[in-house]
């Protein structure tokens, strides 16, 4: 268990529309939403890069020159930020996601670390959209650890299922991973684990002892307790506009700051402390 919790804010995501929900797009926004998360405790910030041109900002981007630039403006607005990458890719076709991490050099990068059916149904039962594979098998696992490698990055391994999880410790015992070990449980994609606080325990006791680990909880105001749980048990905590647009009590966040508010008040509810960035890095043991 970490006494200081290390907060990692999620500032706009993959393909939330920008005219429908107050999401980042610009180096501009993207700067300013960070500054927001960092005054309220974020030291980490999670960050998708979207396409630049006039109305096509709902579309993801894997531009280097553009992840360059939105990171030096988080950077210059935030000074000590960590920067973490995503790197989430559908299809055989990823080398956009390698070449950013070998040209930008983030800290952290998303490391999807297991393959999910990534499913959603509608009331009526229709699909929310047409039923794909989220692929990520070993070799592709392995391709972007050693990316990771290569520019000093350290993997976040995200999980969206419990057999996911248990992947983590697989990749430890064939060699394509040695290094310190950080989770990241996904919860409350429709098609993986749900945002159940009672899972956690499960969960903990299925990672290697003494890895960090935080969790991403997708949804509304039934996320908040999961989030208040992972406090209360040591988790490192992360949220933003990419995970929920919901407070609590049911109101719409307008910005990322309220969201990261709230798991700072969860966080010292629970008599931890929020780590700085000099912190954080300890913590997570960058270098």
């Amino acid at each position: 268990m970490s006494s200081k919790a290390v907060i990692t804010c999620a500032l706009t995501g993959v393909l939330t529309d920008p005219a429908q929900h107050p999401v980042p797009v610009t180096p501009e926004q993207m700067a300013r939403e960070a500054r927001a998360a960092w005054d309220e405790g974020a030291t980490v910030m999670h960050v998708h890069i979207r396409d630049q041109a006039g109305g096509r900002g709902h579309l993801p981007s894997w531009d280097p020159v553009v992840s360059a630039e939105i990171q030096q403006a988080i950077r210059e607005a935030c000074p000590g930020v960590i920067i973490n990458h995503t790197t989430g890719v559908v299809g055989t076709d990823y080398q956009g996601a390698l070449d950013c991490l070998r040209q930008t050099k983030p800290e952290i990068a998303a490391c999807n670390a297991g393959s999910l059916n990534y499913l959603k149904v509608r009331a009526d039962g229709r699909w929310a959209w047409k039923p794909m594979l989220f692929d990520n098998p070993p070799e592709k696992v392995a391709d972007f650890v050693d990316a990771m490698a290569a520019v000093n990055c350290r993997p976040e391994f995200e999980c969206f299922d419990l057999g996911i999880v248990r992947c983590v410790e697989m990749y430890r015992r064939v060699g394509i991973y040695g290094g310190p070990l950080d989770y990241n449980f996904v919860m409350g994609v429709a098609s993986g684990m749900p945002a159940d606080a009672e899972l956690l325990p499960v969960l903990l006791r299925l990672i290697v002892p003494g890895s960090a680990w935080q969790v991403t909880a997708i949804g509304r105001q039934e996320i908040w307790p999961l989030h208040r749980r992972a406090a209360e048990l040591g988790g490192h905590l992360r949220s933003g506009l990419e995970d929920t647009f919901y407070l609590p009590d049911g109101r719409k966040a307008e910005s990322n700051g309220a969201l990261i508010h709230q798991l700072a008040t969860y966080a010292r509810e629970c008599g931890r402390e929020i780590a700085d960035a000099a912190e954080a890095r300890a913590l997570l043991q960058l270098h």
